[in-house]
Order: C-alpha cells, then sequence, then structure tokens
C-alpha cells in the first residue's frame, strides 16, 4: 500500500467529550464494540476498511473523509440547523470536514445495526440555512480554482479506495451543542459553521451494518470544525481524546488540559496525517532495532497516530523483532489464528509474566504499552497478540507504523495544532480531567458513554 495518495485524507481519531477554550462542549460517547466480545476477525476488518479509506484518492482536492459503516468505533449525536435536529456522526480528526447524509439521496443508508435512528438533513426545513458560492472563502479552501466558477454552488466529490463515492454541496446552517458552564453544568450553545451536503453516495456508504448519519472532522486544515469554531471566537485549536477500551465511551475536549500534566512531542510538520518522530523501541530496557527510514524522517514516512485504527500495524522485520523480546522469557508456543494474529495458550497473569513495551519519541517522551494492552483475551487461557505486520510503506519505500487504540486507550492524547505538537499521559478514561476555558476557569469534565446516558437530553458523540 502506498501513502502518497493521501494528500488530503487523514488519520481518524476516536472521542468523546467537547470542550472550547471559549466554553466546554458535552458529547456522550459509545464504543462499537462496548460491552461485547471482541472478535479478531471484527477488529482486523475495521482495520482493514480504514486503510483503504486512508489510502484513497480524492477527485478535487478536499480533506475530506466519508465512509460512515464498518470502521467507526465511537459515535456522537450532534444538531444542525433551526429548529435543531438529532444526527449521528463519526468524529474524525483526521477528516476535515463536517459531512452529513442529504434530502434526497436514495442511495443514503436507512437503517443500522448500531441500533440509533438516521436521519437526512433537509436544508428547506432549517430556517438557518445558506448556500455556500464557490466565491465563497470556505471554497477556496477545498477547490481548485479553476475547479468552480463565480455565482455557482461550492461542490465536492470524492473516490475512495475500495470504490466508494460522495458527491454533494456545501451549506452553512448552525451546530448546536452543549456548552459547560460549571462543573457538570451545561447550556446549549449555537454556532454558524460550514458542513458537506452529501446527496449521493455509492459502494461501501450505503452499507448498513454499521453506518451513522455522516462525519465530523477535527483535522487540522482551516475546513474543519475545531478550526471553524476556534476562528470564529477567537481561540486556540487544543484538542484532546482519552478512549475507554473497557467500558466503552471516554473523554475528549478542545481547549488546555489543566489536570493531568502532560509532556509533548512536535508533529511532522506539513503532513495532512499526525506523524510522529519514533527515536526507540525496548521491551523491558532492551531495545530494538527500527528499519533505517524510520530513525530519520524523511518524505512522508514515520509513525501515524490514528485511533480510528484498532491495533498497531509495524514493519515485517520489527514485528518479528519486537514478538521475539517479548517471548523470550516465556516458554509459549505461538500459533496463527485468521491468518494474521499469533496466539498462544496460557493460564498465568500476563501483566506479571511480560513486559512493558516502551516507545520513545523526539524530546523524551515515552509511551508505555503494557501487557493488558497489547494482548487480546479471546477466551480463557487463550491470548492474542494485537501487534500486526502492517506492511505499509511510502512511495520511497521508506516505512511507516500505524499505532491505534492499542497502545492508545487508556491514555489521555493532547493535539495542540497551533504549537505543532502532540503528547500524552496515562490516565483511567473512565474517571474526569480538569479543562481550562479562556477566562481561565477550570472545570472538571467526566467521561460518558452514549448507550448509558441514552435517556439523557444532552448532546451525543459519534467518535471514530
Amino acid at each position: 500500500m502506498n501513502l502518497s495518495v493521501t494528500l488530503r485524507i487523514f488519520a481518524a481519531v476516536s472521542m468523546a467529550v467537547i470542550q472550547l477554550a471559549s466554553g466546554n462542549f458535552v458529547f456522550n460517547v459509545t464504543h462499537k464494540f462496548a460491552g461485547k466480545d471482541k472478535q479478531l476477525s471484527e477488529l482486523r476488518s475495521h482495520d482493514s476498511f480504514r486503510h483503504a479509506r486512508m489510502l484513497a484518492n480524492l477527485h478535487l482536492p478536499l480533506a475530506g473523509d466519508s465512509r460512515a459503516d464498518s470502521i467507526g468505533l465511537y459515535f456522537t449525536k450532534i444538531k444542525l440547523g433551526s429548529p435543531p435536529k438529532d444526527y449521528h456522526v463519526q468524529v474524525d480528526t483526521g477528516s476535515d470536514i463536517l459531512w452529513v447524509n442529504c434530502a434526497p439521496c436514495p442511495k443514503c443508508p436507512v437503517k443500522t445495526d448500531l441500533n440509533i435512528p438516521l436521519s437526512l438533513y433537509d436544508s428547506k426545513a432549517s430556517s438557518t440555512s445558506k448556500k455556500v458560492g464557490c466565491e465563497d472563502d470556505f471554497c477556496s479552501f477545498v477547490s481548485q480554482p479553476d475547479a468552480c466558477e463565480p455565482m455557482k454552488t461550492c461542490s465536492y466529490h470524492v473516490v475512495y479506495g475500495d470504490g466508494s463515492a460522495s458527491d454533494g454541496v456545501f451549506v452553512k446552517d448552525n451546530v448546536t451543542l452543549d456548552q459547560v458552564t460549571g462543573n457538570l453544568r451545561t447550556a446549549p450553545l449555537s454556532q454558524e459553521v460550514v458542513f458537506g451536503c452529501g446527496s449521493n453516495q455509492s459502494g461501501q456508504l450505503g452499507k448498513t451494518d454499521s453506518a451513522v448519519d455522516g462525519i465530523m472532522g477535527f483535522g487540522q486544515a482551516n475546513t474543519s470544525i475545531i478550526s471553524q469554531v476556534a476562528a470564529a471566537r477567537n481561540k486556540k485549536r487544543i484538542f484532546s481524546h482519552c478512549l475507554d477500551n473497557v467500558n466503552g465511551g471516554g473523554i475528549f475536549a478542545v481547549g488546555e488540559v489543566e489536570s493531568p500534566l502532560v509532556k509533548f512531542t512536535p508533529l511532522v510538520p506539513n503532513q495532512l496525517h499526525y506523524n510522529v518522530i519514533l527515536k526507540g523501541i525496548d521491551v523491558g530496557g532492551e531495545p530494538v532495532a527500527l528499519p533505517p527510514s524510520l530513525a530519520v524522517f524523511g518524505g512522508n514516512g514515520g509513525t501515524i497516530i490514528d485511533s480510528g485504527t484498532t491495533l498497531a500495524y509495524l514493519p515485517e522485520n520489527l514485528y518479528t523483532s519486537l514478538l521475539q523480546k517479548i517471548t523470550a522469557r516465556q516458554p509459549i508456543k505461538l500459533h496463527t489464528v485468521q491468518e494474521t494474529f499469533a496466539c498462544f495458550s496460557f493460564t498465568l497473569n500476563t501483566d506479571k509474566a511480560f513486559p512493558v513495551v516502551n516507545l520513545h519519541f523526539e524530546d523524551k517522551l515515552k509511551m508505555s504499552v503494557y501487557p493488558h494492552d497489547y494482548l487480546f483475551s479471546l477466551r480463557k487461557d487463550l491470548y492474542c497478540f494485537g501487534w500486526q505486520s502492517g506492511g505499509l510503506t511510502n512511495q520511497d519505500g521508506s516505512d511507516v507504523i500505524l499505532l491505534g487504540d492499542l497502545v492508545l486507550s487508556n491514555k489521555l492524547v493532547v493535539y495542540d495544532l497551533d504549537n505543532e505538537v502532540v503528547g500524552w499521559a496515562e490516565h483511567n478514561c473512565s474517571s474526569s480531567i480538569k479543562v481550562k476555558d479562556g477566562s481561565g476557569a477550570v472545570f472538571s469534565v467526566e467521561a460518558n458513554n452514549l448507550i448509558a446516558s441514552s435517556s439523557s437530553s444532552s448532546s451525543s458523540l459519534v467518535i471514530n
């Protein structure tokens, strides 16, 4: 697979509670697999769709992503229009637009296996809906100068690696979120944003097993939700997520995190994925050699943080070396399950029997991955490694690492786009964090789960 064609596609990230620096916004979230036994085929299938999505081509330079089935691990509920109407969307920090299915749309999904209602946005039914023309500044961000003529509607066409496609136009309308006004207190707040109105879907976009109403993008471009709202309120572009892989849901916040304390590493500049520089790996203190192309960042290679991916994908030689180090002190016999998963029988405590894997990044930032993170229990006394041999490379042949939920769960991950850094701290994602608003006031934000909070009237978040 080739990452050179991802010039407008970002890595997706799962999320749960939103807070803006000018005020906090709360979303209840749920994990697609929460409460279910983890089936490796489901996890691998999810990642296969995810990678095809990341490696897709765009017909126009639109930094959007609109696959809404079979790949979303988390989802939320937002309100659009006047009067406000509910829409369930994936929250994607890798995409750059808010995108929903719009009426009329004969090929949009009408049902889903996620036990949520699906809705079509109707611009004619909203008193605050406005058209976005080619002369609009927003349109200049997403189309070539010769691709859109003055006085015409700003449109988009996106084609994905699996052949799926989405067509639509941009509209401007209100998004209503629950603003945090104090500890555990909220009030609705409306903000005008530009979003995609998808009217023609094809391929996998019409499937119904995991369909939602659209995508809410939190990417780095000016067209993303975080960029639009931050610009409107003259605030910084900072967001965080804390994924709870045990209970589902978690925390997502936009704004400065007061607690826990987070240390940072630089984002590689001028990249559309969340790329970081991996300097080294050790297993219980013993170093593992990195592929030469990862040691010094070049081209578009390196290490991508992508919580839209479930597992962690490594170059084949690094994968082999890592597993050899992990299993060196344990007399286990590995066998292959479902063609790609290295599994073994074991009756002891895995956290005591297997070593911690430490990832070391630029500026001496470390990420520790524990046995309970990188081992899946399929059934009693049967475990499989979540580390995968990914085989992802750049056009120049350099290796690419994808770090997904396996390493990001149960950590507060903070993205500071203005300062081009990302950081993390170990944290119980079923608990709360403290965030600071624009006035300097500090509020506690608790973890939420959309399913558990289904009786609440507050907004809910779909995270990817």
